[in-house]
């Protein structure tokens, strides 16, 4: 009876280093609460390892040692695993190359409303010479400002959002900065009303009037909370098919890894047929939430992500602002034509 219980035991730790190691074996990668645990690799590297250790200490007591070395073992690889999958990831962060004249710089920060000034995102915005900006739960208001104060810092912006209703709460709110070089755009009815957008909490689809722009969406999905759950899934689904298109760029708060896209890319992208620019050029394990953990300890859940028109340079996660008042870090990825 007890070597059956051992053996039923290991059977259950095997199943639950699998599941949370390898969510997509059993399909669970976007199900609560194993959704919001995948999101820390990291952290959960750690815990495996401390359990792998808990259980060799167990393995010193001689009817226990079979099954213990069994679980340790078991645990060690999945240690292994969720730490390989950040590093291959990449962690480096530092800067990004020298921006030509035929560059695009994207950036996103989620700014968590007031809690960061216009003139923090300006300032950021012009030092990083962006050519675009997301900002989910931003108001028009605060992106109108931000535009004003880049012109003034010599760096002229087009301010476009799409809002939900007028509730006060600046999530309800997403901001899109652009470029006039890219030419003119607008927010496509769509995106505006809600009749096809993110369910809770709203993305712009700023789609070009005139010049050979891409199209450029600034995405919000609303968080994997218990109760918003078939919504995020939905979130996910939707900006994915904002990618079955040429040209399109994807860049802003996901509310999701990219453990949790896994099954809706296709012909190689990461959704839809956008790919995500900061694991193709080395940081696409760095943390962006939260910012009062270490960058490789939080969860990489803002994204720019690029259909196969744009080729990525370089990309970087910003750590030195996470006093600013936003619990987001802000992104930059650099972009060339592909094809020149």
């Amino acid at each position: 009876m007890r070597r059956l219980f051992g053996i039923l035991f290991a059977l259950a730790c095997t199943a639950l280093a699998v599941a949370v190691t390898w969510p997509t074996v059993f399909g669970i990668e976007r199900t609560f609460p194993l959704a919001q645990v995948i999101s820390f690799r990291l952290p959960v590297a750690g815990g495996f390892a401390a359990a792998a250790a808990l259980a060799l200490l167990f393995a010193l007591f001689r009817p226990l040692r079979a099954v213990a070395l069994t679980v340790a073992l078991v645990f060690i690889a999945a240690a292994g695993v969720n730490g390989a999958s950040v590093l291959q990831r990449g962690t480096q962060s530092d800067a990004l190359p020298e921006k030509t004249a035929t560059s695009l710089r994207v950036m996103t920060w989620n700014t968590a409303g007031e809690a960061t000034s216009a003139e923090a995102i300006a300032e950021l915005a012009v030092a990083m010479k962006a050519d675009v900006v997301t900002l989910p739960e931003t108001t028009i208001d605060t992106g109108a400002r931000v535009a004003e104060l880049m012109r003034d810092l010599g760096q002229p912006m087009w301010a476009h959002h799409a809002e939900y209703g007028t509730t006060g709460w600046d999530a309800t709110s997403t901001t899109v900065l652009i470029r006039p070089e890219l030419g003119d755009y607008s927010v496509i009815q769509s995106s505006l009303d809600g009749s096809s957008n993110t369910s809770t909490v709203p993305s712009a689809v700023a789609m070009p009037v005139s010049g050979n722009g891409p199209i450029i969406v600034a995405a919000h999905a609303v968080a994997p909370r218990q109760d918003y759950m078939a919504q995020w899934n939905s979130d996910l689904k939707w900006l994915a098919d904002q990618c079955a298109t040429d040209n399109v760029i994807l860049a802003g708060d996901f509310n999701a890894t990219l453990d949790h896209m896994t099954g809706l890319g296709e012909d190689g992208g990461t959704l839809g047929r956008c790919r995500d620019a900061a694991s193709e050029s080395g940081s696409g394990g760095v943390g962006t939430w939260p910012t009062d953990v270490p960058a490789l300890l939080g969860a990489p859940i803002d994204h720019v992500m690029a259909t196969p028109d744009w080729t990525v340079t370089g990309s970087v996660v910003l750590r030195t602002l996470d006093g600013s008042g936003s619990d987001h870090r802000p992104m930059v990825v650099q972009l060339e034509r592909t094809g020149g």
